[in-house]
């Protein structure tokens, strides 16, 4: 290949995002549009979030304003919901009304619980009165139900239909609905009483009926079931969509992969708050997220640590008299309290996502103690080997220094694995979130727990 010759490389997203920012600001919209369309609904909605940071919230509109109607309700679904309300708030009636007409069901529902009261109504008066009362009643689900997470957009076959039926049925409302890939088959009383799989219908001949085709051991849930129990049962399953019945059994609706893998991100997102001691935790962004509201949510849980260390500093103190006898004490106090600390997070980050993911129930209690202490013993046996030739050849300590730190690390180190391990479970049995049992916690109870260990065991040694 020639110097003069050069090989084509496709421009990165970044590249393509900077060059659509630098047509904006030089106003060239057509050229801008051009770069825009080019990318998919996901792409589009990060560009358009960003040009409101880079480039004002005028050129982000303008932006949205490019995009064919079908294509802008897919890309102002994924917008953050500040995004959504910015958006809602500067565009005209008729926009908003031709946006969410051209939503999927369920990603409607989803915009309007997280937009302000004053944008829902201003929605909910460009809808049909049809239309109004379905929002309401799917508005009205609880936020942590399996209700607030379904569409009604799901084809329902009938029993007594042919394959033919149902395949030219298929053919004339599938475009509108959320997924064709399962069908379901309600009874005259709209009760659930069969499934049948796409793949069924067209590997089987036209005049085969329905009923001979559905599966009739159905695995559903109730629109009031916990939508963590729901994101269960997809695992469990390896479903990618699942029905939606109501007390009476009737189909109200189905839940999407989609949707659940949304509810697996923000479950998984409040757990590690949760874990860091963020108690009110927000479905906001990071940075839409007000200063108060994060201080609100992360002080009372310090306020509760600092209350916890001071135990520490009152253990301290009760031993003061061992520790101004024998100095050499002190300079292994914070790697005991470390190392303790460490050790109980580590077996409580581990049963906590065990029980997150249905691993451990807590009938397993037994179990998981006899398993983390003996984790525990080998983990500690070895730490202690290793700070013992560290204090006597290396610090040059006197051997009962040594034996009154290694002691006490095998004794902590023990104790705080099966603290880690069964304080989760306790949580989850008297009904407190298991991941406030994790690393701010153990670690300010097991500083409280090694200083005491240390300090009794030096006064047994030095006989103070």
């Amino acid at each position: 290949m020639s110097d003069q010759e050069k090989t084509y490389e496709e421009p990165s997203f970044e590249e393509i995002k900077d060059r659509i920012m630098q047509l904006l600001d030089a106003k060239k919209y057509i050229s801008a549009r051009q770069e825009l369309m080019a990318l998919n609904e996901a792409d589009i909605a990060e560009v358009i979030s960003d040009a409101e940071d880079e480039v004002g919230i005028e050129m982000a509109i303008i932006l949205f304003r490019m995009l064919p109607k079908d294509e802008a309700a897919e890309v102002f679904s994924r917008l953050s919901s500040a995004d959504q309300t910015a958006i809602i708030e500067r565009i005209t009636d008729h926009e908003i009304k031709t946006i969410i007409d051209e939503m999927d069901f369920d990603d409607m529902i989803d915009a309007l619980e997280e937009l302000p009261a004053n944008i829902v109504d201003k929605i909910l008066e460009k809808a049909t009165k049809e239309e109004r009362k379905l929002i309401n009643t799917f508005l009205n689900y609880p936020d942590d139900s399996a209700g607030s997470l379904m569409t009604p957009d799901y084809i329902s076959l009938q029993q007594e239909w042919t394959v033919g039926d149902a395949l030219a049925y298929i053919k004339r409302v599938g475009m509108d609905k959320e997924t064709i890939y399962t069908c379901y088959v309600k009874d005259k009383g709209r009760r659930l009483i069969g499934i049948v799989s796409l793949r069924s219908l067209v590997t089987r001949g036209e005049d085969t009926p329905i009923a001979e085709l559905m599966a009739d051991d159905i695995v559903f849930v109730n629109v009031f079931d916990d939508r963590e129990g729901v994101s269960d049962m997809f695992r469990k399953y390896g479903f990618l969509a699942m029905p939606v019945v109501d007390n009476e059994k009737r189909l109200v609706g189905i839940i999407t992969m989609d949707d659940i893998l949304r509810v697996v991100e923000e479950e998984t997102t409040e757990d590690i708050e949760r874990m860091v001691g963020v108690i009110d935790r927000s479905d906001k962004e990071y940075f839409d997220s007000s200063i108060m509201h994060q201080v609100r949510s992360r002080l009372p849980w310090l306020i509760l640590l600092m209350v916890s260390a001071m135990f520490t500093g009152l253990v301290i103190a009760h031993f003061e008299t061992t520790l101004a006898k024998v100095t050499s004490l002190a300079i292994y106090l914070p790697l005991l309290m470390g190392t303790g600390g460490n050790s109980g997070s580590q077996a409580s980050t581990l049963v906590i996502r065990g029980l997150a993911v249905g691993e451990i129930e807590l009938k397993d209690a037994p179990r998981v103690l006899w398993r983390e202490f003996r984790i525990g013993f080998i983990v500690a046996a070895c730490l202690s080997v290793v700070n013992l030739c560290k204090i006597i050849f290396l610090d040059q300590q006197p051997l009962a220094i040594a034996l009154t730190a290694c002691g006490a690390q095998l004794i902590i180190i023990v104790i705080a694995k099966c603290l880690g391990g069964l304080l989760p479970l306790a949580a989850k049995k008297v009904g407190i979130d298991p991941a406030l049992m994790a690393a701010p916690f153990i670690s300010s109870l097991t500083d409280t727990f090694a200083c005491f260990t240390y300090f009794t065991l030096a006064s047994i040694i030095f006989h103070i």
